[in-house]
């Protein structure tokens, strides 16, 4: 079963997504983060590790594992759900294959899985974001822009963005007081699309 497909279960999701924002965890602190039991965190932990995507760090003890996203866990930022050049599944011009479709039913559960993800972490940001200091409230939250792209200049911008944020990845690993921080970027056309 590959990545997508094994991923498209909701707590496997929820666990890899968790520990990729927030770093190694026991079953038992999955347990608590995610609203579910120990006993049900370890069956999932032990099909992804069986699927190589997430590891067992050897920095628990004889009775807990502590365990981390592996390298090999696929990115929810590659979610993608074009699959051939010749046109989106189900269109009458591309070839009907049964495991396109599959996947890219697979690849839409898990791409708005990612969506319900942010959010939920963006209404729990807005529930308490008054308890946070005033820096922290005024430049965390959601922001909407509209910008006005060519494609070459879209694909720039991404790949500006992801420098960005690699770039503070960089340089906050090791700040004394710093915070991880989400971020989420949702490039998404506002003007419909012509056909023709």
């Amino acid at each position: 079963m590959d990545g997508w497909r094994l991923l498209s279960h909701p707590l496997r999701s929820r666990i890899l997504a968790h520990l990729r924002l927030h770093g190694a965890a026991t079953s038992a602190d999955l347990a608590r983060a995610l609203g579910t039991n120990t006993g049900v965190t370890s069956y999932h932990l032990r099909v992804l590790g069986e699927a190589e995507l997430v590891e067992d760090t050897g920095l628990g003890n004889a009775k807990t594992r502590l365990w981390a996203a592996s390298e090999a866990a696929p990115d929810p930022n590659a979610v993608t759900t074009r699959f051939a050049d010749d046109g989106p599944v189900g269109d009458a011009d591309s070839a009907d294959d049964g495991d396109d479709v599959e996947d890219l039913a697979d690849a839409l559960w898990l791409a708005h899985d990612h969506v319900d993800l942010l959010a939920g972490r963006a209404h729990t940001w807005v529930d308490g974001a008054q308890a946070w200091p005033p820096v922290w409230q005024d430049e965390c939250g959601v922001r909407d822009d509209a910008v006005l792209v060519s494609e070459e200049q879209l694909a720039a911008l991404r790949a500006e963005l992801d420098a960005v944020l690699a770039r503070y990845r960089r340089i906050g690993a090791g700040t004394p007081g710093a915070r991880r921080v989400g971020a989420w970027t949702a490039l998404i056309p506002l003007d419909p699309l012509r056909r023709g």
